[in-house]
């Protein structure tokens, strides 16, 4: 069965305004429950919340590499984090990935099979 990244998307202006400690508690539980039921079903390969910061780009430009201020620095979007699951196929992965809770906070998933050397 193939691994599937499932990139989790969002503006910087995506936040939670108000919200109180116990309410990011609940929804980082909403998250952490989501995982275990991968990990329930066998699908769960691993996943990770990335820094807020949009990190660097190095591409190569004259024979040398150039760095530059992260991959969305125009639209302010960042990939927020991750999770590497198992799926049958695209169809079967973007069904799981439509149960991750990031949906409902109005982030987006961006699923990208990965390739099996």
């Amino acid at each position: 069965m193939p691994d599937f990244m499932l990139f989790l998307h969002e503006q910087t202006t995506f936040r939670l305004p108000g919200t109180s400690r116990d309410e990011v508690t609940r929804i980082i539980n909403e998250y952490s429950a989501w995982a275990m039921k991968m990990r329930d079903e066998g699908r769960y390969v691993g996943s990770n919340k990335l820094t807020d910061d949009p990190g660097k780009i190095i591409r190569p430009k004259g024979g040398k590499a150039v760095t530059t201020d992260g991959p969305y620095a125009e639209t302010k979007e960042i990939v927020s984090g991750y999770f590497c699951i198992k799926a049958a196929n695209y169809e079967e992965a973007v069904s799981i990935a439509q149960g991750c809770p990031h949906l409902k906070y109005g982030g987006e998933i961006e699923v990208r099979m990965i390739h099996e050397l």
